[in-house]
């Protein structure tokens, strides 16, 4: 490899760490009360013995897993597990409800089957336009159910969704990978502040 395209790619390497720096800087500015809103709603609804469903599509569905295996598990600190589903991981379901009604329906599906009212479902969409996503608040909102929304690109149609009772989470950026890093701080934030309270 030539010393120019190694030099070349070090500055993209480096510029994509500014850039992450960036739009996280921006959401700490405008996203830490949603974030302790968020905090408190999730921690009231896991001691009224509620749970937290999570859905994505891609990137999101990682995110969705990842946040429900650090309730389940733990996140920093040893704690009891708590009552958390990534509704992207039962290829059955998914396979299934794609098949014989619509890929659109296979969050909101299991909303109606598994979600009850005091449960919180937490969709995380980076355009804030993801059908299935939507269909899934559409749904959790009919069974009063809490929705912390994660999105990006000004929130999209699930910014139109969301009232006062909601908490809604969009990353300051219009990029797909800034939105997602983004959303992986604000998660850990909400799995810090549940510990926080009900451990501290």
């Amino acid at each position: 490899m030539d010393k120019d395209t190694l030099e070349r790619l070090r500055a993209r390497a480096s510029q994509h760490f500014l850039d992450s720096i960036a739009v996280k800087q921006e959401a700490e500015k405008i996203l830490p009360e949603q974030i302790a809103r968020g905090i408190v709603a999730m921690t009231n609804c896991l001691r009224a013995g509620g749970k937290v469903m999570a859905c994505g599509n891609g990137g999101s569905a990682a995110d969705a897993q990842h946040f429900a295996a650090e309730l389940i598990g733990r996140f920093e600190r040893e704690r009891q597990e708590l009552a958390a589903i990534a509704l992207t991981t039962d290829t059955s379901i998914l396979t299934a409800v794609g098949n014989d009604y619509s890929y659109d329906e296979i969050f909101s599906k299991q909303v109606r089957g598994l979600g009850k009212k005091g449960d919180i479902l937490i969709g995380i969409s980076t355009s804030g336009n993801s059908k299935n996503v939507v269909k899934a608040i559409e749904a959790a909102k009919k069974l009063d159910i809490k929705i912390i929304a994660l999105t990006g690109n000004g929130g999209g149609k699930i910014a139109s969704l969301l009232d006062a009772n909601d908490i809604h989470l969009c990353a300051p950026s219009t990029r797909t990978a800034r939105i997602q890093e983004t959303h992986l701080v604000l998660l850990h934030a909400l799995c810090d502040g549940v510990d926080h309270l009900l451990l501290d």
